[in-house]
């Protein structure tokens, strides 16, 4: 074909050496042309008929191949191959137009089998399982290892080369290799060691102040663990810095159906008293003390009376005390609140006295996880609690402020 086009221009007056030219100009833009139309139709196949079997099907496997462009990507196929067979027309550039063309079809098919791998990964992911053992990671480090094996093959048939010649010369450059792919060689290795610990999963609430990190992990990847804050703000973690450094994982909290509440509340120390009758008979009209004082009562005589004492005595005697009321109205209000946990942790308990005054420390778990659930809950409970302070004649400890200054020099 190549000499029918040269003895065309030679027979209207074109000379040597521009027809040979011009020859090898023309047959390569009639091969782009229908390397083009090739692609054209190859893309509307996909683009009409296979969109259309896709959508039409029940299964959703094939929409996520359809979503990740491996149909289209196939498409690209249709050129290469059109250059690979016209190229005995191109004479003496026969087998260099082949191998560009093998090489085309190389990168066209690394690009088909990248996403067919995300589409794999994707199918993975819709299924529970998932969440428990990652595989993005995984699949990263298999694209790189055949995008190596692949560029080997490519270069070889460039080069004319066995591609045994080149892989024989990694060897010695192991070391680079290992430089170069430091990130990904730490990576896979963490990615292995989160799997197989269980250390984080799709979906847990991590803290890692080190980065910054305080929400839901939404990926794990070969590289990196991407983290959703609760900001909405995204903090990447390095992979092989889940292994290195220490981070708090919430999902024992979120598997153990309650979640913690803990604080405490600073009594003044210079409020706690004996209860006197006066006192008692108030707190005889508190239906949840009303079991716990009759209690008390009959437990407090009878050690008195054993020990022949004065119920007035306040030394020898044993009292009931406005603090230890107190925490045991707490302890009956917190049983009957629907929102607590009965089968977790439960105390109601005093800390060591300090300058602040006594803490009695509330340690309990709610029933309801939900972060903005979980806060009303805790505000409720310790809006109650701090209203009826009084009511036991006890006071909140806090630091003087202006009024209190105000109200000394009136």
């Amino acid at each position: 074909m190549l000499e029918n086009i040269s003895e065309w221009f030679v027979g209207n007056g074109i000379t040597a050496p521009y027809d040979n030219y011009l020859s090898y100009l023309v047959l390569f833009l009639a091969v782009v042309i229908i390397a083009y139309v090739a692609n054209w139709i190859a893309k509307l196949i996909v683009r009409r008929i296979v969109t259309f079997f896709v959508r039409k099907s029940k299964t959703n496997w094939d929409d996520i191949l359809l979503e990740r462009k491996v149909f289209r990507r196939l498409s690209h196929l249709a050129p290469a191959l059109v250059f690979y067979y016209t190229a005995p027309f191109f004479g003496g550039l026969e087998f260099t137009i082949q191998k560009f063309a093998m090489v085309y079809m190389m990168s066209a098919g690394i690009l088909v089998f990248f996403a067919f791998l995300d589409s794999l990964v994707d199918i993975y992911q819709s299924f529970d399982v998932s969440r428990q053992r990652p595989v993005k990671g995984y699949a990263q480090i298999i694209k790189i290892i055949f995008f190596i094996f692949v560029a080997i093959v490519a270069i070889s048939t460039l080069m004319d080369r066995s591609p045994l010649i080149l892989l024989s010369g990694l060897g010695a450059m192991t070391a680079v290799i290992i430089l170069v792919f430091k990130d990904s060689i730490l990576g896979l290795v963490a990615s292995i060691q989160l799997s197989m610990n269980d250390m984080v999963r799709v979906g847990d609430w991590i803290e890692m102040p080190k980065f910054g990190a305080d929400g839901d992990v939404v990926d794990i990847s070969l590289h990196v663990v991407k983290v959703q804050n609760w900001d909405k703000t995204i903090t990447t973690i390095p992979a092989y810095a889940m292994i290195s450094d220490s981070f708090k994982n919430w999902r024992g909290m979120s598997e153990s159906g309650g979640r913690r509440i803990k604080r405490a509340i600073n009594i003044d120390l210079n409020s706690i008293k004996f209860c006197d009758e006066e006192l008692l008979k108030k707190f005889e009209s508190f239906n949840r003390l009303k079991d716990y004082l009759n209690q008390k009562k009959k437990e407090l005589a009878q050690h008195n009376e054993s020990l022949k004492l004065d119920r007035n005595d306040l030394i020898n005697g044993r009292q009931l005390t406005n603090i230890g009321t107190f925490r045991a109205y707490v302890i009956a209000y917190l049983k009957g609140h629907p929102k607590i946990h009965s089968n977790m942790t439960f105390l109601v308990r005093q800390l060591p006295p300090s300058e602040h005054g006594l803490p009695i420390e509330i340690y309990v778990f709610s029933n309801d996880q939900e972060w903005a659930n979980y806060e009303a809950i805790q505000a409720d409970i310790f809006d109650h609690i701090l209203a009826i302070i009084p009511m036991f004649d006890l006071k909140v400890y806090q630091n003087p402020t202006g009024a209190d200054f105000r109200n000394l020099i009136k």
